[in-house]
């Protein structure tokens, strides 16, 4: 039974969508799968990892039966990857095979039963109803994003927090070490609610989210939140676990402070960067009256110093930090100048984007 017949690309597309989450080793064999089910000319394509689940479909259906499967992702995906872009693909199913046609390529995948495929439940009833354009939802997880921990023991700090309150919606991420804020406002009026989003799923939508203005709509419940946009569907399992609260982390009243050129100040510092080692990333900033020193040495006595002039009267600082926090958010931030402000060289430095009060970035110093 042929499922489908279209161009190589047209086929490509909702694979690729799917296949991002599909793990390559997992205790269910069936999960390197993804589901292919097929009504008339509608094919839909599904991935999951019982955590998080991806659906997407095309119009790309060949003939009027109805009929399901499921075959490994990365090989269909290889596949269709190595056929020239011009040609045409088929599908069809015969025997528990799955058999791709282009040309005069012709290749037989095992295929194992579309019942078999464990899928996400919806929730019963979703709490809270968000829609963002898709460009303003990626900003904001583009801006934070980097701050999640990757694998810490305290596993509410392996996701992001997303907080609708009135008419905000925030995103905070922490590791424990550095913090990131970012607040987008809407016209919705919302109950004030917190969740917190695995990274795996917020790494997936930072890939499927598109910077245009088509929307997309966020349903959360209370232990599920699914993400509708385009011909996309994605839902994720929450993160259970009480988030740090971010407003104690966020300095106020510092008095020390200066605004520079961001692009300056990551030149400098990936410089400065090329002088420590892999397990200890540290930078000295020796912050006086018109003048920010960046310093690193290593185990070899090698050093690096940098000088930069800026406008500041205030207290002279020495302290340390991580330069890979410094360089994390330095890249990520699209604007011309941040400022700076400062307490003591044990106390976090607050990095922020002048006149915009809608982004927060923390760093703890470190001792050098």
């Amino acid at each position: 039974m042929q499922l489908v017949k279209t161009h190589r690309d047209a086929l490509l597309r909702p694979l690729q969508i799917v296949s991002g989450i599909v793990e390559r080793r997992h205790t269910l064999p069936i999960l390197a799968n993804i589901l292919i089910r097929k009504d008339g000319e509608s094919v839909s394509f599904l991935s999951t990892d019982i955590e998080v689940q991806i659906s997407t479909n095309a119009a790309i259906g060949s003939g009027s039966d109805v009929a399901a499967t499921t075959v490994a992702a990365r090989k269909l995906l290889d596949i269709l990857r190595a056929l020239p872009e011009t040609h045409e693909v088929s599908l069809s199913l015969s025997n528990k095979r799955l058999t791709v046609q282009s040309g005069k390529s012709r290749f037989a995948l095992q295929t194992l039963a579309a019942e078999e495929f464990p899928t996400v439940a919806q929730a019963e009833q979703y709490n809270t109803h968000v829609s963002l354009p898709q460009k303003t939802l990626k900003h904001l997880f583009n801006m934070v994003h980097f701050s999640m921990a990757q694998q810490d023991i305290r596993y509410y700090l392996n996701g992001l927090l997303l907080v609708v309150d009135g008419k905000n919606v925030i995103g905070v991420a922490t590791d424990g070490h550095r913090l990131a804020f970012c607040q987008v406002e809407t016209d919705q009026e919302f109950t004030r609610q917190e969740v917190i989003i695995p990274r795996k799923t917020i790494i997936e939508l930072l890939k499927l989210l598109e910077d245009g203005d088509e929307l997309v709509d966020l349903h959360i419940a209370t232990n599920q939140v699914k993400f509708t946009f385009g011909d996309i569907e994605l839902i994720s399992k929450l993160v259970e676990g009480k988030f740090p609260d971010y407003t104690r982390v966020v300095p106020k009243g510092y008095k020390n402070n200066f605004t520079l050129s961001r692009d300056l100040l990551l030149r400098s510092l990936q410089r400065a960067a090329i002088m420590t080692s892999d397990k200890f990333k540290g930078v000295r900033c020796i912050i006086a009256p018109g003048s920010l020193k960046i310093s690193s040495t290593n185990a070899d006595q090698e050093e690096a110093v940098e000088e930069l002039e800026i406008d500041y009267g205030g207290d002279s600082v020495d302290i340390g930090f991580n330069v890979s926090y410094l360089l994390d958010v330095l890249n990520n931030l699209k604007c011309d100048n941040i400022n700076v402000a400062l307490g003591d060289a044990n106390s976090s430095a607050l990095i922020t984007i002048p006149d915009d009060a809608d982004f927060k970035y923390v760093v703890m110093p470190m001792r050098i």
